[in-house]
């Protein structure tokens, strides 16, 4: 037998519904994509590729996804009512079907969200087994985010200085790095930085970044 890290890679995660990656994977995916809208959503256009679009309306997908949007867990026994919900507090949403090419696994999910105060994103997650899950995009960047960290997250102009500002304030506050990952559109254009640490970062960490950064979030451990 290999090693497991955690009793929860043996047992699964704690949930309502009939599958870890259909339905456990769903929230998480709908839970951290309302965190980084940084509010709640009001607007949500679902599309599922692969799997999900296949067969995951018989395992609560769809229910699955709008509950984590409307900021439930996984063990939430309102789950099974989540559309209804979601109708009930004004939150418009469509479900859509759709091929996003060989390139992404089968259980993927593009969020389009917007919040009362019109920010939007536009989000891609993927379930990898297990209730775990990982964002493969934000508004077209390429980043890696588990959800199993305090995850520090900046899209910002590409110059110079961003990543070492970032760095020198994690360490300034004592703060360990688990993971770090950058990208961008191209040269000059929007890029996005992505670091999971081990802690959280107090405010005025996060006030310093904000000065240089179109968008700063700060994302606790997705459970």
């Amino acid at each position: 037998m290999g090693k497991a890290d955690s009793v929860f890679e043996v047992i699964g995660p704690i949930m309502i519904g009939p599958s870890s990656s259909h339905t456990a994977a769903a929230v998480r995916i709908g839970l951290i994509s309302r965190a980084i809208l940084g509010e709640s959503v009001k607007k949500a256009i679902i599309q599922l590729h692969g799997s999900y679009a296949l067969t995951g309306k018989g395992h609560g997908t769809d229910k699955a996804l709008i509950a984590g949007l409307l900021g439930l867990d996984a063990a939430d026994e309102r789950i099974k009512s989540a559309l209804e919900i979601a109708k009930d507090v004004g939150i418009i949403f469509e479900f859509q079907k759709v091929d996003l090419g060989d390139d992404f696994p089968p259980n993927t999910v593009r969020l389009l969200i917007e919040g009362p105060t019109q920010v939007h994103f536009e989000i891609t997650g993927v379930s990898v087994g297990g209730g775990n899950i990982g964002v493969i995009e934000i508004n077209g960047l390429s980043v890696q985010i588990s959800g199993e960290y305090h995850t520090l997250i900046s899209i910002h102009n590409d110059r110079p200085g961003i990543v070492a500002k970032a760095t020198a304030i994690i360490a300034q506050h004592k703060v360990n790095i688990s993971n770090m990952c950058v990208s961008r559109q191209r040269r000059g254009g929007l890029a996005a930085m992505v670091v999971e640490m081990d802690q959280s970062l107090p405010p005025e960490a996060l006030s310093e970044l904000e000065d240089k950064a179109q968008i700063v979030r700060l994302i606790p451990p997705i459970y």
